[in-house]
């Protein structure tokens, strides 16, 4: 997937997601995706390749970067639980998909049940995501 393709995909997949929204708190090089108030994506080209940056649960996260020449750790996030998806090669978009909405639903799951916007057990299939 191409860089603008693979951030566009990843924006049109958050517009599915209830109550994410868009900021800049960090300025006008980073979109930060946010649940509630808690930071689930960030998109930038400030590394000079249009990057997708989700979380990831540790154990997915090492097993994606072993598998994808195109996932590596989070760029300037903690690296056991972000993932940087990178452009130009084999990410699919049913991937990317899947894991943007893994990466909300494990900020949901941390939220009080009273401020989820979804419950995380019942959105979606997740194995089938």
């Amino acid at each position: 997937m191409q860089g603008d393709t693979l951030q566009q995909h990843a924006r049109d997949r958050v517009d599915e997601l209830p109550d994410a929204e868009l900021g800049f708190p960090f300025g006008p090089d980073w979109e930060v995706f946010k649940v509630r108030g808690k930071v689930f994506m960030l998109i930038t080209d400030i590394t000079g390749d249009p990057i997708v940056i989700v979380k990831a649960d540790p154990e997915d996260s090492k097993t994606l970067r072993e598998n994808h020449e195109d996932i590596t750790p989070g760029y300037h996030m903690n690296k056991q639980h972000w993932i940087t998806l990178h452009p130009g090669g084999e990410l699919q978009k049913g991937l990317v998909d899947d894991l943007v909405t893994e990466s909300y639903l494990l900020v949901v799951e941390k939220l009080a049940r009273a401020k989820r916007p979804v419950d995380p057990e019942i959105f979606g299939d997740r194995r089938g995501l």
